[in-house]
């Protein structure tokens, strides 16, 4: 009985200091939980403020904001993991840029560029006057040359190169006396003459300028006409310095779980890829200085974490909007030995709601994600699975070497890419529960060894609506040469089975020429299904020819 008693007496005392326990460490957590929710506050707040100018990759915003993550590494104990210190730098080049100074006017008209005229990336860097009779050939004065004979006897030619053919020609006619050369096609067959931003040919010595089409038909139909010319070319290289930032938290494991997150953003939206109008900084809140900053609190917490049996490489990635060229930097050019176990990339992390759940690709990589993703679930945050390994962020350039991968995602929304992308309209609480998931995450994995590795469907080029064909390549952003080279090819697609492979150098598909992706896009917007033609390929020092049928 008096042991009865007793235990009568002592449960509620033991259920009040249960409670009060349980009380404290919730507070403890809500704490710490409002720690972190500043931090990102104050990360997001810096790199979306106007003072980076929307963190272009090579601009001094970028730079800004390579000093502040460098910084918050240093603090958090990383090891500088960079060819310089924590900042791993490397060159953006875009090739030959035209620039605005460029202009052209006959008989006092101006022709707007690129709609009715460009100069050829060999030209020369020059300003030139002159009266000129299209028929005739003085000396001291501007030169025409009509390609329409030159297509009509090459058109069975596969190995023809109009462009090689006209620089070769520039080169002679600047040696007879030529001060310009103005280039026209009065047939109908296509030339595809263009400016080639990535054209190695070196620079010829006076101006070379292709009137297409339109500019041939309003100003060059009376081909015994004289007129006043006068024209500037100024081309300049197009290439700029980034920086990846890298740290490392050393273990002393086998194998390395890489952490990612681009930074850059599109500054003004000076390279083309904003979807507002005007010079406006777009500083990139969601987009994505909200992975950088979620990336930034998951170092501090595995830092902490008793999760020991893999090191941890944090990468934040520049250059991502150009075709995600930091990425593809950091896998040629690895500044650590120890194998990679698998990839987690955090992009646009910022936006969850009832509306935008959490995305999550790269589900079927690896045969162990199915069952750690669902056991690291919790009620905070609603998740969608994506299977597809590749994507237009930088988990794809690991993926396609065969490394599993997880990438973090909110969803695209009304701000993407435009000026209205600020660190108000973050949802902090939200991105805090996405870091404590990716948390558990990893750290579930950390007694499994290394992850073994499973290849899915990919996304390919060419596949949206305004095309009725495709080939199914995964372009390489960050080829500068003349072509479109590929980082791969979709399974069972056309690409695939016409033998193509990564590293291939795309040339021609049909009658028109490939001189980068835009060129592509082009040619494969001529066709539809059902057609046949020849695409003509580099693979090595080899050109080769494949049939095709779309």
């Amino acid at each position: 009985m008096k042991k009865w008693l007793f235990l009568f007496l002592f449960t509620p005392l033991f259920t009040e200091a249960q409670s009060k326990k349980q009380k404290r460490a919730l507070e403890v957590q809500r704490k710490a939980d409002e720690v972190i929710i500043n931090n990102l506050k104050a990360h997001i707040q810096f790199l979306a403020d106007d003072r980076l100018e929307g963190r272009r990759a090579g601009s001094k915003g970028e730079e800004l904001a390579m000093r502040y993550i460098s910084a918050q590494f240093k603090q958090i104990g990383l090891q500088p993991k960079g060819s310089q210190e924590y900042a791993q730098p490397f060159d953006v080049d875009e090739g030959k840029k035209i620039e605005s100074s460029t202009y052209l006017k006959l008989n006092g008209n101006l022709l707007e560029l690129q709609k009715e005229f460009i100069p050829l990336a060999f030209s020369a860097n020059k300003k030139v006057k002159g009266s000129a009779a299209m028929a005739l050939r003085e000396s001291g004065e501007p030169w025409f040359v009509d390609v329409k004979e030159w297509l009509e006897t090459n058109r069975d030619n596969p190995h023809y190169n109009i462009n090689e053919a006209l620089q070769q020609e520039a080169v002679k006619l600047g040696d007879k006396g030529a001060s310009a050369v103005f280039v026209f096609n009065s047939g109908n067959l296509v030339d595809n003459i263009s400016f080639i931003k990535n054209d190695q040919a070196p620079s010829v010595k006076i101006p070379v300028v292709f009137l297409n089409k339109e500019g041939e038909k309003k100003y060059l139909q009376d081909k015994f006409a004289t007129l006043d010319i006068e024209t500037n070319v100024t081309i300049k290289e197009n290439k700029r310095r980034a920086n990846n930032v890298v740290g490392y938290l050393d273990n002393g494991a086998t194998n390395t779980i890489i952490v990612g997150a681009h930074y850059d953003h599109l500054g003004y939206g000076e390279d083309a890829n904003a979807l507002d109008t005007g010079k406006v900084i777009h500083n990139g809140a969601d987009d994505n200085a909200s992975g950088t900053a979620a990336l930034i609190e998951l170092a501090k917490m595995l830092v902490a974490s008793k999760s020991k049996s893999n090191n941890y490489l944090f990468i934040c990635f520049s250059a991502e909007e150009l075709g995600l060229r930091g990425s593809k930097y950091w896998i040629e050019n690895a500044t650590i030995n120890t194998p990679t176990n698998y990839m987690v990339n955090m992009d646009m992390v910022g936006r969850y709601s009832a509306d935008r759940k959490l995305t999550i690709g790269g589900f079927g990589t690896s045969p162990v994600w199915s069952t750690v993703l669902t056991a690291a679930a919790d009620k905070n945050i609603e998740v969608k699975f994506d299977t597809t390994g590749g994507g237009p962020s930088d988990h794809a350039s690991f993926y396609r070497k065969d490394i599993p991968v997880l990438f973090f995602f909110t969803g695209s929304h009304s701000d993407y890419h435009k000026a209205t992308d600020d660190h108000d309209k973050i949802n902090y609480d939200g991105e805090l529960q996405i870091i404590k998931y990716a948390q558990r995450i990893i750290e579930s994995t950390d007694a499994k060894g290394k992850l073994a590795f499973t290849k899915t469907k990919e996304p390919q080029m060419g596949s949206s609506s305004q095309f009725s064909v495709s080939l199914g390549v995964i372009p390489d952003y960050a080829y500068s040469g003349s072509g479109l080279r590929i980082d791969g090819v979709s399974p069972k697609r056309l690409a695939e089975k016409i033998g193509l492979q990564a590293g291939d150098i795309l040339m021609q598909l049909g009658d028109y020429k490939i001189s980068e992706i835009n060129s592509y896009m082009q040619a494969l917007g001529k066709f539809k299904k059902g057609d046949k033609t020849v695409l003509r390929f580099k693979r090595g020092t080899s050109e080769k020819d494949a049939t095709v049928e779309f």
